[in-house]
């Protein structure tokens, strides 16, 4: 705390500590002011986040019944709904600041588990139709190129993470609007066989 004068009036300035975000900053309280705590938007914004109880990806394919074989394009999707890729909005508020926060799937991380390089897409994937024969996804696919047969049961374990990205608004405070991003995470597994040729 440090008194003295700002714009002709006394008072004095505080640092500001917000332990939910590590954020630091100042306030300048004018003399008879109380020094009552200032309200962290993004704090009440992380609040709302928590209170969607966001989850990973739900997973229609790759899928535990699902038949793949090595060398045939495998599509990857989810299923949409506001707690496995949103839209999904919830507001928080303390004392006269409140934030609506609104969070979205911006992308999945697809660990395919047979060790390739992860697949990122940027959406929740096209689901297959058998119409598309052995076409490969538009936006969201892989080729195993080896059979899971040596692998832990018999089958690729992988992983499909997903970034939400949560927009916030404010009223009642100076910050008026924010971002970050959040992850969760969904496992699958899946038989990979080789295609079997009779002479």
């Amino acid at each position: 705390m440090q008194d003295g004068e700002r714009q002709g009036g006394k008072g004095a300035v505080y640092q500001v500590l917000c332990p939910g975000t590590a954020r630091v900053g100042t306030v300048w309280i004018p003399a008879g002011q109380p020094a009552e705590p200032q309200i962290d938007p993004e704090v009440l914004a992380r609040r709302a986040a928590d209170s969607m109880k966001l989850v990973g990806p739900e997973i229609a394919s790759p899928r535990a019944a699902g038949r793949y074989v090595v060398g045939m394009p495998a599509w990857m999707w989810v299923d949409e709904s506001p707690t496995t890729f949103g839209p999904n909005t919830a507001t928080a508020t303390a004392g006269d600041v409140s934030v609506t926060a609104t969070a979205k799937v911006s992308s999945i991380r697809w660990n395919m588990g047979d060790g390739t390089e992860p697949e990122t897409c940027d959406g929740p994937g096209t689901e297959y139709q058998a119409s598309m024969g052995k076409a490969k996804s538009p936006d969201c696919g892989h080729v195993y190129e080896q059979a899971s047969t040596t692998s832990r049961g018999g089958k690729f374990h992988g992983t499909a993470t997903a970034t939400w990205t949560i927009d916030w608004q404010v009223t009642g405070a100076p910050a008026n609007a924010g971002q970050f991003t959040e992850v969760r995470a969904s496992q699958f597994s899946v038989a990979v066989h080789e295609v079997q040729v009779v002479n």
